[in-house]
């Protein structure tokens, strides 16, 4: 997805375990892929904390646990119950990198967003959104594969040409059906409350599912996307029409939801594509604009498979994988294990089962369904068993002993039980991360 960091006035520290090289800097696709090879690219996360990095990020939950934004962990005892953080420290190092460890500028943003999820609802949002409200947002906007790369970081794909005035107006006629009534009166428009749920379908499903999966670094978990962004066959005035579109939603919504970026990398360039860039690039940080890199057709399959296998990459590109611009995800068999209870039987035309559609929970023991269905809420829980193990390779680090936190790891490629979905009319419950 086009992710932004909203700017605040801060001093941020540069942090040398966070540097790029030059030539990742530069946009190298070679350099980059180096630095993905091994595990530079962990630095600052979760149990690849430097001394010192460990000591802000203790700082900068004491900061926002004595300002009311953050609640440590409860360990349980005699009459005492046990109770997670508010945030775990995953999310907090986003912040974090985002303003170079420096904790003040972290704060300022983290503060902002944890303002913002309030006045917008954002978990009611998630919950309780229309399947096919949603459906048509998902559509309009970088769709997940199903697949991985090598690191395990999920693969969006996001093809423009598809986002065409009939497309543009189709969506916007329909696309406020599915809101929420608690967000009918809402200040910000209905395309941005869609998008908003998207994002948080990223990061409360797919990278926690993501990182129950097997991976040379299970100790830290999947906190970042990698996006193909398809911009073949786009005339400038497609892309002039859809300049507002695709603004509002990078500097609006992502400065919420910083860090969750890997790569960019962008096919089918036209000649002009030179301008158009002129425009993209003012909306994202150095830091963000180098992580974009813009490929010719020659660099396509070399530079994607640097980073993921065959069956990762879509045909259209090079690879093996069998999946089309607004397929549902082709899951992997060890996803497909681990989400077989969430199975739909095939839709017309199609000969394989998809996953359900609209909003659902990975907590790692389990996956709750939400949303509504002609404005009745759907709700169910599916258990996912755990494996006693952790699956790691020999690129695995061990876990660094000053974390606070236990992450999410590969726990989950038992079998899935023979489960089906039940969607219950009756009010539940539900837990959001």
């Amino acid at each position: 997805m086009f992710w932004r960091t909203k700017s605040h006035d801060s001093h941020a520290s540069e942090d040398p375990a966070l540097a790029r090289t030059t030539s990742a800097s530069k946009n190298d696709p070679a350099a980059s892929a180096d630095q993905a090879s091994g595990t530079a690219w962990l630095a600052g996360h979760l149990n690849h904390l430097t001394p010192e990095q460990e000591e802000k990020l203790r700082e900068f939950k004491s900061i926002c646990s004595e300002r009311g934004y953050y609640t440590a962990v409860v360990e349980p005892a005699e009459g005492v119950e046990a109770k997670d953080a508010s945030h775990d420290d995953a999310t907090m190092l986003r912040f974090l990198r985002a303003r170079r460890f420096d904790v003040e500028g972290a704060w300022g943003q983290f503060k902002d967003t944890e303002d913002w999820r309030k006045d917008n609802a954002i978990e009611s949002l998630y919950e309780n959104i229309g399947v096919d409200s949603y459906e048509a947002a998902r559509r309009m906007y970088p769709q997940w594969t199903g697949r991985r790369d090598r690191r395990g970081i999920p693969v969006y794909v996001f093809e423009i040409r598809h986002l065409n005035n009939k497309e543009m107006a189709a969506y916007n006629d329909t696309m406020s059906t599915g809101t929420p009534e608690s967000h009918k009166s809402s200040t910000i428009p209905a395309r941005l409350l869609n998008l908003f749920a998207l994002y948080e379908n990223l990061l409360n499903f797919v990278m926690p599912l993501c990182s129950s999966l097997s991976r040379p670094n299970p100790e830290t978990p999947i906190v970042t996307s990698t996006n193909i962004v398809d911009v073949s066959g786009v005339g400038l005035k497609q892309f002039w029409n859809l300049k507002s579109h695709m603004q509002d939603a990078s500097v609006l919504a992502t400065a919420h939801y910083p860090e969750t970026l890997d790569r960019i990398f962008i096919i089918g360039a036209p000649a002009f594509f030179p301008t158009v860039w002129g425009w993209i690039k003012r909306w994202f940080d150095p830091v963000t604009t180098s992580k974009i890199f813009i490929l010719s057709a020659a660099e396509v399959k070399p530079t994607l498979t640097s980073f993921m296998d065959l069956s990762s990459i879509p045909k259209q590109y090079g690879g093996e994988l069998e999946w089309q611009w607004g397929d549902m995800p082709n899951l992997d068999e060890p996803a497909q294990e681990l989400l077989q209870g969430l199975e739909q039987e095939p839709a017309e035309g199609k000969t394989k089962k998809e996953l359900i559609k609209g909003p659902v929970l990975f907590k790692g023991d389990k996956v709750e369904v939400l949303g509504t269905v002609d404005g009745k809420e759907r709700r169910s829980t599916i258990p996912v068993p755990q494996k006693d193990q952790t699956t790691t390779t020999e690129n695995s680090e061990p876990a660094n002993e000053d974390s606070t936190e236990t992450p999410a790891n590969g726990d989950a490629e038992k079998p899935v039980e023979n489960v089906t979905v039940n969607v219950e009319e009756t009010q539940t419950t539900t837990a959001t991360a």
